[in-house]
């Protein structure tokens, strides 16, 4: 089964995209930092996902991220799956922190259980066969809106409908240039339907 290890981000200043990450949600999240070297503009056609175990967190890592720069685009809220928040980062990545329960059960705490990444494409349904052909094991499949891979990793691979996942950030879908991202795994190099870069993990820490 292909896993994702790490995700880098392309950012005008990686030491103060390091910085921030670190100061907003812990120095565990696997990321990686490098210069951007391609022009982009609106939305990059991705977001990370903080999940993590309680609406106290949520709040939790919200102040710490905000205190760090951050900027809101949806503040913290219950609905009908639990309760949520999104930030944007300096460099322009979109951050979701969220939690399925909609109660409390302990002090808040900045920790999070998985990191998903999100990727807005035009077709879930061949996006969905295409991550199929280079290993991975669908886990959860909603027929063309949204499709959930397996993972044995601290990363989890998730598919939506571009226009819903801008939504769903609180952004308009419009965007040109770089996706100012690259994915690193165990699979070979490769490059999906929507533009999204793969390198293997040994490729991107050389990088």
């Amino acid at each position: 089964m292909t896993n994702i290890d790490t995700i880098t981000l392309e950012v005008a200043d990686p030491a103060a995209a390091e910085r921030f990450h670190a100061a907003a949600f812990g120095p565990t999240v696997p990321l990686r930092f490098r210069a951007a070297q391609e022009p982009s503009t609106g939305f990059r056609g991705f977001t990370l996902s903080l999940v993590v175990a309680q609406p106290a967190d949520v709040d939790s890592l919200v102040g710490t991220a905000l205190e760090a720069g951050a900027t809101t685009l949806k503040a913290p809220a219950k609905s009908m799956w639990g309760y949520g928040a999104v930030v944007r980062s300096p460099d322009g990545t979109i951050w979701k922190i969220a939690t399925s329960a909609k109660k409390n059960t302990g002090p808040a705490t900045r920790e999070f259980g998985q990191v998903v990444l999100l990727l807005g494409v035009a077709d879930v349904a061949a996006s969905k066969k295409f991550y199929a052909d280079h290993g991975f094991t669908v886990g959860k499949s909603f027929g063309r809106m949204y499709v959930e891979f397996e993972s044995t990793s601290p990363v989890k691979l998730a598919l939506y409908r571009r226009k819903a996942l801008a939504k769903d950030a609180g952004v308009a879908p419009e965007g040109t240039g770089s996706h100012r991202l690259a994915v690193n795994g165990t699979a070979e190099p490769f490059t999906d339907p929507d533009g999204f870069a793969w390198e293997t993990t040994a490729t991107a820490e050389l990088s």
